[in-house]
């Protein structure tokens, strides 16, 4: 607006300010404050055709991103108007090179858990949403803090995408620029509707659940976050993306995030496992029952944790694999799946949607014995057993199998039917 102001009064060239893009806050003193959502406008300039734009020096690094575009980066309104006249030229911003990323929490580090490692390999795989029940100390939030890491590193595209939503959300760190790594979000259970899903009274920003999109959403306690928040997760965890509404406007966010949910068996969460719980039958019930039967019907694997045996703790037999060999693994079984979804815009199995399991990737009906008699006894709901399928379909990619057998539905029907009666 200040340049539009000069260029109309004559003090600077108004050819000057023809097709220029200008982002930032101007402050009362004539310096150029940082904003957030620059990556996003940038791109947006691009897409239109421009080719220069000029914004804070606090966002040059973070705009600098856009290849396409010339950067030129400015403190206060006086260089502006210095390079508007041809005085004083900015000088075009060059990038400098990414900062190390650091290092990521290791796998080796659970001991035990056979069950639970196995299952974030297999959520890893696939894109697969988790549910870990166990007493406390189980390593529940240990496995969900491992989980990114065994995921590929964003690619160009989708580390963009995400940049742009952290920009927005004004959670981008100044010496990190890029997300090149999946997202790790884990908001406590007091958390908002508006901080898990987004919203806000002036601006709309993303929440959580968008912050965490290619990356992971990990709810711990999730019993004790309001039930009606969670049950608001339902459709985007469906469709990939929230459209946050208010009367001011609305806002579309991706929120492809994997969720994982943490809880103990009841409310007193005995380290020492069933054998010392002092909750009646009734008040595990209730607790368990916070998490409403629909949204846990969207949880692809359920697996209950026991308490960690002084064995497995003190006299292991030999070190846990790393997250690089589990890493490994799950990037040939993402691989295999890639290569039999080529030609759609599919990329992992949990995004299959059922017609195509039914229609395009058929298992054999005697692999299926198991699960069709668990969804005539009202085990399984019709949308239980196509993602039984999905993670029988990973298990398959990860033993470098064709098609899955009976082995593969079996152990996907009993990640899904653990936690059934939650």
């Amino acid at each position: 607006m200040a340049a539009a102001v000069l260029a109309a009064a004559g003090a600077v060239r108004r050819r000057a300010v023809d097709r220029l893009v200008l982002l930032g806050e101007l402050g009362l003193d004539g310096s150029v404050r940082g904003i957030r959502g620059v990556l996003p406008a940038v791109l947006a300039a691009a897409r239109a055709g421009h080719d220069q734009v000029v914004v804070p020096a606090a966002n040059a690094a973070e705009a600098a991103l856009v290849d396409r575009v010339q950067v030129l980066a400015l403190d206060n309104l006086t260089q502006l108007v210095a390079h508007l006249e041809g005085t004083t030229p900015l000088v075009p911003y060059e990038r400098g090179a990414l900062p190390a990323e650091p290092p990521v929490p290791d796998l080796g580090d659970v001991v035990g858990q056979t069950a639970g490692r196995r299952a974030v390999e297999v959520a890893a795989a696939g894109g697969h949403h988790l549910y870990l029940a166990g007493p406390p100390g189980a390593g529940k939030t240990m496995l969900a803090e491992r989980l990114p890491g065994l995921l590929p590193p964003l690619d160009e595209e989708a580390a963009l995408e995400v940049t742009a939503i952290h920009s927005i959300a004004g959670t981008l760190p100044p010496e990190a620029p890029l997300v090149t790594r999946p997202t790790f979000e884990a908001p406590h259970h007091s958390a908002t509707m508006a901080a898990l899903i987004g919203g806000g009274s002036g601006q709309i920003r993303p929440g959580a659940l968008c912050r965490a999109h290619r990356g992971v959403l990990f709810l711990d306690e999730a019993p004790e976050f309001p039930r009606a928040v969670l049950d608001t997760l339902r459709q985007p965890l469906e469709r990939g993306q929230v459209t946050i509404q208010r009367a001011a406007g609305a806002a579309t966010f991706p929120c492809r995030a994997q969720l994982v949910l943490a809880a103990n068996p009841c409310p007193c969460a005995s380290a020492a496992g069933d054998s010392a719980c002092t909750c009646s039958p009734l008040e595990r019930r209730r607790y368990q029952s916070r998490l409403s039967g629909p949204l846990l019907d969207r949880v692809d694997l359920r697996v209950d944790l026991p308490p960690v045996t002084r064995a497995a703790w003190l006299d292991g037999l030999g070190a846990p694999e790393s997250t690089a060999v589990v890493a490994e693994r799950v990037a040939r079984a993402r691989a295999a799946a890639g290569e039999r979804l080529a030609g759609t815009e599919l990329r992992l199995n949990s995004e299959v949607p059922g017609r195509m399991l039914r229609e395009r990737f058929v298992i054999p009906r005697a692999s299926l014995s198991l699960a069709e008699r668990a969804l005539e006894r009202g085990s399984l709901s019709v949308r239980g057993f196509d993602r039984v399928i999905r993670v029988a379909w990973t298990l398959s990619d990860l033993a470098g199998r064709t098609v899955p057998g009976p082995d593969q539905v079996a152990e996907a029907l009993g990640m899904r039917l653990q936690r059934v009666a939650a």
